[in-house]
């Protein structure tokens, strides 16, 4: 899979009045390297034409595209990958439905659940929610930064930290180990998305000693 470091999902309650397809292309503009639509409460319809939308803006950026749990709506937009969650279709029937080109993102909680991702030939993993988070009505309890240092040390296949990074504790889950962070909040309801995605990557760079 191609290199990344910042990953956005959509949260459109975060941004009420503002056009979804809007907010995301603010933060591909700012640097957002994958775009993953998530939607759980919209009709199979809806996901639809909000996949299509997203799909032609991650064409025109160059960003990679994931859909979250809707395997049909991902092929039907030949997104590039799909993202399954502990309780959704398992990792080795949603591979023989999209291929071996798709991308495949699971996420996880638990050091079992990462390495068992990465041996079902998982693409990348999410870890997380490493902080308190409300993006999502199931959140599991946060697993702290130990588990980001935990996949560091035992997984080998990409992975994100996920869940209630924000600017002012994005330092510590890049200090446990993590070069991919998954934010949502903090940038699809900024009031200046792509300023605020541009401070995330410039985060991002100082951890690696590029700035």
């Amino acid at each position: 899979m191609k290199e990344f470091e910042l990953y956005v999902i959509t949260g459109e309650n975060f941004h009420p009045g503002r056009a979804m397809e809007d907010v995301m292309e603010e933060a591909m503009q700012g640097g957002a390297d994958i775009i993953q639509l998530r939607d759980k409460k919209s009709s199979k319809l809806e996901v639809l034409e909000k996949a299509r939308k997203l799909r032609q803006l991650t064409y025109d950026y160059g960003v990679t595209f994931i859909v979250n749990d809707h395997i049909d709506v991902a092929l039907t937009v030949d997104a590039d990958g799909i993202h399954l969650g502990q309780d959704d279709l398992p990792l080795a029937d949603a591979r023989q439905i999209v291929g071996p080109d798709k991308l495949i993102g699971i996420s996880t909680h638990a050091i079992e659940e990462a390495k068992a991702a990465e041996a079902g030939g998982a693409d990348y993993i999410g870890a997380g929610p490493v902080f308190p988070t409300n993006t999502k009505e199931d959140v599991v309890d946060p697993v702290a930064t130990s588990y980001v240092q935990a996949v560091k040390a035992e997984v080998n296949i990409p992975f994100v930290a996920i869940g209630g990074i924000k600017l002012h504790n994005v330092d510590e889950v890049l200090e446990a180990g993590a070069e991919r962070i998954c934010v949502v909040s903090e940038i699809v309801g900024a009031e200046d998305v792509k300023g605020t995605t541009e401070m995330f990557k410039k985060r991002l760079a100082a951890a690696k000693g590029e700035a």
